[in-house]
């Protein structure tokens, strides 16, 4: 009797246990909203398993992660049937305004993405995934202490991605925070190796490393298109880049790319600690527009601190990489060392055909501000134009730059190069060319065929007194900007009203920027 008493007894434990075991499993599984009455949602909270969700989710469902959870682990979108997106989103993201770029500040409304360490990233795509959506969630390095490599892989930038059937497209990034932990080092905040990209309204931060490049933003093994629209992006090495690595997808050239009212910056504490070379940079990329941008703080460190590279590189881009039909329209570049280092060709791959040579670029309508080599050292150019480059012009840009020349030229003749209607300083040697001096010359010799005028041109900094004799006709050459510009020193840099200069560029109206232009480009 007794012994049937202990077994009962037993059993009843065990009976109470399975139940135990059932109702955890229930609190901590991803709960289909359909229990609590709203159709298509899984709620998944505070201890839930995150990746069963994902995996679980069907096209058209919305993944509701809760504000203030915190997750672990590296999470992979997974490939999914239907053409319909998957919103994974924060419990709290209608308080995010949408089209409103987010900041540490609206990290209380997020879930956190944490990476788990040894390099693994905290969000990554399976090969082929496609149509999820990422809004509100906040995706980081927990500490100093944890390594990371890419803390958000999108697609492969790896030989595992070598055909376009692997590429993750129809992927948006949408008011999220993304950063590397205050005193820590973390090589990228976004690795797009995807097509049909997007990322939007997010803040991708503090990614930083000593002795290597590191960024915000970095692409070379997926062929776009991407819209990258209204974000801050901060990144030591380079802010974006397309290129720098080779595409293991044969013959792909990252293509259709849209950078848009972003603020990509340095910390300016940053500097002489972590390795800095440009904040934007173009080694493999075609049809790209770059609008209404604020960049900012470039100065010399692993390279000159020059801010915008534009140059093909088939030498560690791929044997096929160039750069081509790219603007860079309405964009704000202050507080750099030097603006453009634009070369046609791969110094290191001299077999690069002339149709691989960089060719269209145009740069209007854009001011520069504080390009200055005491401040920021390096080798004191606004534009350094080389090694054979096609159709690159320059034209209704206002350039408050102080160095040692405004453009220097060399290497193979440049072809179609135009420099227009621009408001400048001159500096020591202006327009100069390797070894033939300054004006005229120059351009005849490394840029035959060259267009320049309207160009209002002060002779500030130590030109010399003959300026305007060696350039071509057509040009203007007062003794300083403040003959010129309403207010140098207070910031206002349009024509003054009275000024003789009122309407002097070729095509009738100011040279220099268009301010009520860039002001409403450039707005969020």
């Amino acid at each position: 009797m007794r012994s049937k008493r202990v077994l009962a007894v037993a059993l009843s434990v065990a009976a109470l246990g399975a139940c135990l075991i059932v109702a955890f499993a229930q609190m901590t599984r991803p709960r289909r909203a359909t229990d609590a009455g709203v159709r298509g949602e899984i709620v998944v909270r505070a201890g839930g398993d995150l990746q069963r969700a994902l995996d679980s989710a069907r096209a058209g469902e919305t993944l509701v992660l809760e504000a203030g959870a915190t997750f672990k682990g590296t999470f992979t979108l997974p490939k999914k049937e239907g053409d319909e997106f998957i919103t994974v989103r924060s419990s709290r993201a209608g308080e995010l305004r949408e089209g409103a770029r987010v900041s540490p500040a609206d990290a209380p409304l997020m879930p956190k993405l944490l990476a788990p360490g040894r390099g693994a990233a905290a969000l990554q795509t399976a090969p082929g995934a496609h149509h999820w959506r990422l809004v509100g969630l906040e995706i980081a390095q927990p500490d100093a202490a944890t390594v990371v490599f890419d803390l958000v892989k999108l697609g492969d930038g790896s030989s595992a991605q070598d055909t376009l059937a692997k590429v993750p497209h129809h992927i948006t990034v949408d008011r999220c925070y993304v950063h590397a932990a205050d005193a820590g080092e973390a090589k990228r905040g976004v690795s797009l190796q995807s097509a049909d990209t997007e990322i939007t309204n997010s803040y991708v931060a503090g990614f930083k490393v000593k002795g290597q490049e590191a960024q915000a933003v970095a692409g070379w093994n997926g062929p776009g298109p991407y819209n990258i629209i209204n974000n801050y992006l901060e990144g030591a090495g380079e802010n974006v880049i397309f290129g720098g690595a080779a595409a293991s997808v044969p013959g792909l050239v990252p293509t259709g790319i849209e950078i848009l009212r972003n603020h990509l910056d340095k910390p300016v504490a940053w500097r002489g600690v972590y390795t800095v070379k440009n904040s934007l940079e173009l080694k493999n990329a075609r049809r790209v527009r770059i609008e209404g941008n604020l960049i900012e703080h470039c100065w010399l460190d692993a390279q000159q601190g020059y801010a915008i590279l534009f140059t093909p590189r088939p030498n560690d881009s791929g044997a096929w990489a160039e750069v081509s039909d790219v603007t860079f329209t309405n964009n704000v570049v202050r507080h750099v060392a030097a603006a453009f280092d634009i070369s046609g060709e791969d110094s290191l791959f001299t077999s690069n055909p002339r149709e691989r040579r960089l060719h269209r670029v145009k740069v209007s309508n854009n001011l520069f501000e504080d390009v200055d080599l005491t401040a920021w050292g390096g080798d004191g150019c606004f534009l350094k134009l080389l090694s054979g480059a096609d159709s690159v012009a320059f034209e209704h840009n206002t350039i408050l730059s102080r160095g040692w020349a405004l453009v220097k030229l060399d290497g193979d003749p440049s072809t179609g190069f135009v420099f227009r209607d621009n408001v400048a300083r001159h500096n020591d040697y202006g327009v100069t060319g390797n070894s033939v001096g300054y004006g005229a010359r120059a351009l005849e010799t490394y840029a035959p065929g060259a267009v320049f005028t309207g160009n209002v041109i002060a002779r500030e900094f130590n030109a010399p007194w003959n300026t305007e004799q060696v350039y071509p006709p057509g040009n203007k050459f007062p003794a300083s900007l403040k003959e010129v510009l309403a207010g140098v020193d207070a910031g206002d840099y349009r024509v003054k009203p009275n000024s003789k200069y009122k309407r002097s560029a070729s095509d009738g109206r100011d040279a220099g920027c268009d301010f009520d232009q860039l002001e409403a480009a450039t707005k969020s």
